[in-house]
């Protein structure tokens, strides 16, 4: 996986679900930001502080539980709530996220920090760009740093992410997937699940392979997706 020099980026495959964590900062200051903690929020703590890093933030690609803690089926997952419990950063979700994040985690409106599309976060001298993808969830966010995107459930190496669950939105990730299309060639993508038979690809690998980002018509899309 190539990096900027002086651009932190790791990415690290946790819990049974097949789940990427991501480390993302600047190697000179050692200040860094994770990227949807959940499963081992210990473990991920451990590696933060073996690596001599800085932890000033969580980024959230979304509300599902598998990304940010919380309980599903009979299953409950540790997250956010368990890492503030040993550092108290602020969580940042999008806009339209903030209240599922709140109700899925259990965390407070304190905790959690409220981005819109466009706006972006600096650690150290590394910028994060947010990018408000809606589809999966109305409040799904993907994070461009440099020439880095991390697209957690939006978008897949071969595939996106399901529009069949309760808030998510066939339109809208037709809309996302488009302006992901557009992204440069060279742009490193990064997944929020390990699905595919590498762990990361170009954007444009991605065009190539991926099904979903060939279909350029609304109607189509609608026929495949069932919309």
């Amino acid at each position: 996986m190539q990096v900027a020099e002086q651009l932190i980026v790791e990415q690290i495959q946790i819990g049974p679900m097949q789940n990427f964590a991501y480390l993302v900062g600047d190697r000179t200051t050692r200040e860094v930001v994770v990227v949807d903690p959940a499963w081992d929020i210990p473990g991920l703590l451990g590696m933060i502080e073996e690596r001599d890093y800085i932890l000033t933030g969580a980024l959230l690609t979304h509300y599902h539980p598998d990304h940010c803690g919380g309980s599903f089926g009979h299953n409950t997952v540790e997250g956010v709530s368990r890492l503030l419990e040993h550092h108290s950063v602020p969580i940042y979700a999008n806009e339209h996220e903030a209240a599922g994040v709140k109700k899925v985690t259990g965390i407070s409106d304190t905790d959690i920090k409220k981005v819109t599309s466009g706006q972006k976060l600096k650690i150290g001298d590394i910028e994060i760009e947010f990018l408000h993808t809606p589809g999966h969830t109305p409040g799904s966010q993907c994070f461009r740093v440099k020439n880095t995107l991390i697209s957690g459930d939006t978008l897949f190496i071969d595939g996106c992410g399901r529009v069949d669950l309760p808030g998510s939105n066939t339109e809208d990730m037709f809309r996302s997937l488009q302006q992901l299309a557009s992204l440069p060639d060279d742009t490193l993508l990064l997944p929020g699940h390990n699905y595919s038979a590498v762990p990361h690809a170009t954007m444009g690998e991605t065009k190539r392979s991926n099904t979903y980002l060939k279909i350029k018509d609304p109607e189509t899309w609608k026929m495949m997706m069932g919309g």
